[in-house]
């Protein structure tokens, strides 16, 4: 049974985006009832007023001069897991998003679902709702490759991820990588005999914005999608 969730959002230079994400986390704590959920923003190398948007908005903030992702996840999950003691990991449940993400009301009710259905990982999907700033072929092109295939999708997304923390300790945990670690994270839950739900039910809205903060992440993927819309127009 779960007795605890953590949640951690990793943040650079945020402040614009964070309030939304924030208010949405905690319309889907307020869902879970009486489950405690212990939010946790990881303010990497910020030069903006990130950490002070995320304390104003009822958040615990660690702060981290990495500038690198997978070290920022990593280090909110041991924050989360130390606010968890003394229970048991089997007991604790994480989720991470990101603060250009909103995620539903019931992103944490739903996947508190899949864990009490004996899931160790819930991997969701991601959907944008602003395409400001990219051209129509761009929308088209992510939205023919992204939902390709029929049946359970195969996506990783660290803005739309839970786990047991005991299933994440022993894989391991996150990476210390710039890029990939949610990816990383899941195939060693996989190598690990960890139970992975992929599902198109759970679903968070994310931006399309153009300064990615991550090398090789969604909004470079996105970038690699208006490159390939020149190339066929």
């Amino acid at each position: 049974m779960i007795r605890s969730v953590g949640v951690i959002v990793p943040a650079h230079n945020e402040q614009s985006l964070l309030p939304s994400c924030l208010a949405a986390l905690h319309r889907a704590a307020r869902a879970l009832g009486g489950t405690p959920v212990q939010l946790v923003v990881v303010a990497d190398a910020c030069r903006d007023q990130t950490a002070q948007i995320a304390r104003h908005g009822g958040a615990a903030v660690l702060p981290l001069s990495a500038r690198c992702v997978g070290t920022a996840r990593a280090a909110g999950v041991r924050e989360a897991l130390r606010r968890a003691r003394p229970l048991d990991p089997a007991e604790i449940w994480l989720a991470t998003t990101d603060a250009d993400t909103v995620v539903p009301p019931d992103w944490l009710r739903r996947q508190l679902i899949c864990a009490s259905m004996g899931w160790d990982a819930v991997a969701g999907t991601v959907r944008v709702t602003d395409w400001a700033g990219r051209r129509p072929a761009v929308r088209a092109l992510f939205s023919r490759l992204y939902h390709s295939a029929a049946g359970p999708h195969r996506h990783v997304h660290g803005a739309n991820l839970g786990f047991r923390a005991s299933a994440y300790l022993r894989a391991g945990g996150f990476p210390d990588v710039p890029t990939g670690e949610d990816r990383a994270l899941v195939a060693a839950l996989t190598a690990a005999g960890s139970r992975v739900r992929y599902t198109r039910a759970i679903t968070v809205a994310t931006s399309a914005r153009r300064d990615a903060r991550a090398p090789q992440g969604f909004g470079c993927y996105l970038a690699r999608l208006d490159a390939e819309a020149d190339a066929t127009a």
